[in-house]
């Protein structure tokens, strides 16, 4: 946790004007659990439509759902995954029963602004005319747009929760700092104040948020509001900042085990073997003396007490593996409550790693790549469900057990979305995974998503069925790239001339150096490797025959060129 945590102050007021009925509705949350670090808090307001007579439910309904279920979504999941899904939920609810009303016209209607604050940012999402400012350094600013359309003098909402089947929401994000103010309000306010005097009002609202959200209300009224009014102000008291001491210091809040040996115990559990002794980190097989259960022990090397990232990504893997729950991923589990050490516990699997397997099947079937392929993909896509990316696929971090089902290991690297929008001085904008595995992407300096995690599959696919890899090797030096044009494929089929013109298709589509081109779904890709598809067959079939075999090609070119150089030779004597 940061030493210096989000702070939050809320005021709001709504007010049903000169109307019996208030169909506005405002919310504010500040969660004092880990929901604070990983959530952030949150701030909606919602302005029924006056024509629908129901209006009222449908913002009220709103805005408790959005509040009791985003604070429900993952720790994983980023704002923007989060509040997509629950807007969509909530849009579809709305839209589903303005359709069963038997109303001539929708009844349950609603504007809906968001604003999110999490780490150092603002996250908004916007649907409708009603509006949010930001006050920062003395000047106020209108961060969204009026959904409006004008027809015979009057506006009409253009967009609004539950009009639709498909959603459209406005999304964007500002960074914030510390004494900013977020202000938002329903159209019965901000139609009848004018910018110059929300300012003046606005300027005055940092020590008394609900007195100012007061004052903006009797304005409007006073200057002839005929609307429901709702003013929300957010105070930002506090920003979470943390230096890499800081950081540091809270990663290693425990020290790190000595090397250990079979018979060695700690924590109440015992060594029974060791199974890996290296430089950056080690395993063992331990049993828990309480209950005789067997765990991978994995604690890091002493050499690495000084590195925060390498710290910060341990600790990683272990948050990881406690929150992907799938039979193709390895699991983590939390140890006793006395822990005395940095280390933690992992699922113990029995097997072989998938680079042991390559060796011991150099000429695999397809059938059998196919399976392993299955399963991983499974293992991948509950990683893409928690919105996080592997980033470090490679045949070492994928175990084959005696059942011959595939794991996924080592989350020391992967993405969060959830964790990516945190502050945090650690620099992790070097490229992620093994050089040979990595996505081209990240030798570009540009972020992976799961499309960099399918170029790591599709790489190790390629290595199973050739015994080779796609493009060629580079070492540990290289670890940049200037442009994608720089990566020469090798067809699959130079190595494997039995291989399927489909198979070679689905290869090379999922190996393309540019994201843009690749799959944009795993599944795809592993129809078109076990499924027939002849317009990638027709694209391999008419590709430049330089590009299908480039070495014949070249071999070809050199013998004409010797015959060349003889003839000459000859003709010169």
């Amino acid at each position: 946790m940061s030493s210096k945590n989000l702070s939050l102050r809320f005021g709001g007021l709504s007010s049903a004007g000169i109307k019996d009925l208030n169909q506005d509705a405002f919310a504010a949350h500040l969660p004092t659990t880990t929901d604070l670090e990983f959530k952030g808090g949150a701030a909606v307001i919602a302005d029924g439509v006056s024509s629908c007579e129901d209006s009222h439910i449908a913002s009220q309904t709103s805005v408790t759902s959005f509040m009791q279920d985003y604070f429900s979504t993952p720790h994983s999941w980023s704002v923007r995954n989060s509040v997509s899904r629950v807007m969509t939920a909530l849009n579809s609810w709305l839209h589903k029963e303005n359709s069963q009303s038997s109303r001539e016209k929708d009844s349950m209607l609603c504007t809906f602004s968001a604003t999110i604050i999490k780490s150092n940012t603002l996250h908004l999402f916007h649907v409708g005319d009603s509006r949010v400012y930001l006050f920062q350094d003395g000047e106020l600013e209108q961060l969204t747009s009026d959904h409006v359309r004008k027809s015979g003098g009057k506006n009409y909402l253009a967009r609004a929760l539950g009009g639709d089947r498909h959603l459209e929401v406005d999304y964007s994000t500002r960074a914030l700092s510390e004494g900013d103010l977020v202000i938002m309000t329903t159209d019965g306010v901000h139609d009848f104040i004018s910018p110059k005097d929300l300012k003046s009002i606005i300027s005055t609202g940092f020590e008394d948020a609900e007195s100012t959200a007061k004052k903006l209300i009797d304005l409007a009224l006073k200057n002839g509001s005929d609307d429901n009014l709702t003013a929300l102000i957010t105070c930002v008291d506090q920003l979470p900042k943390e230096t890499l001491d800081e950081s540091h210091t809270r990663l290693i809040q425990l020290p790190i085990p000595p090397v250990m040996k079979a018979g060695n115990k700690i924590d109440g559990y015992e060594v029974l073997d060791v199974i890996f002794s290296g430089t950056r980190s080690h395993m063992y097989l331990v049993k828990d003396q309480e209950n005789a259960d067997k765990y991978v022990l994995k604690a890091p090397s002493t050499n690495f007490s000084d590195d925060t990232l390498y710290l910060d990504g341990f600790i990683r893997e272990e948050w990881v593996g406690q929150r992907i729950d799938h039979p193709n991923v390895m699991k983590t589990y939390p140890g006793k409550p006395d822990k005395r050490f940095l280390y933690y516990l992992g699922e113990h699997v029995q097997g072989m790693n998938l680079r042991e397997w390559m060796n011991d099947n150099p000429n695999p079937p397809l059938d059998e790549v196919r399976d392993l392929t299955k399963q991983i993909i499974r293992g991948l896509r509950a990683f893409q469900r928690a919105d996080m990316v592997h980033q470090d696929l490679k045949p070492e971090n994928i175990m084959i057990n005696q059942d011959g089902r595939v794991k996924i290991l080592d989350f020391g690297t992967v993405k969060i979305a959830g964790i990516e929008e945190m502050n945090s001085p650690l620099d992790k904008s070097i490229p992620q995974g093994s050089v040979n595995y990595v996505a081209p992407e990240y030798l570009l300096g540009e972020k992976g998503n799961f499309k960099s995690d399918l170029f790591s599959l599709a790489t190790i696919v390629y290595e199973m069925i050739c015994g080779k890899l796609p493009y060629k090797e580079m070492s540990a030096n290289q670890i940049s790239l200037k442009s994608y044009a720089e990566m020469d494929y090798t067809p699959a089929l130079h190595h494997r001339r039995d291989l399927p013109l489909w198979v070679e298709g689905a290869l090379k589509k999922a190996l393309q150096p540019n994201p843009r081109f690749r799959y944009d779904a795993f599944s795809e890709f592993l129809q078109d490797i076990t499924h027939p598809n002849q317009s990638l067959e027709s694209m391999v079939q008419h590709q430049p025959y330089l590009e299908r075999n480039p070495l014949l090609v070249w071999k070809v070119i050199a013998l004409i060129l010797l015959m060349i150089n003889l003839v000459q030779f000859y003709l010169d004597q």
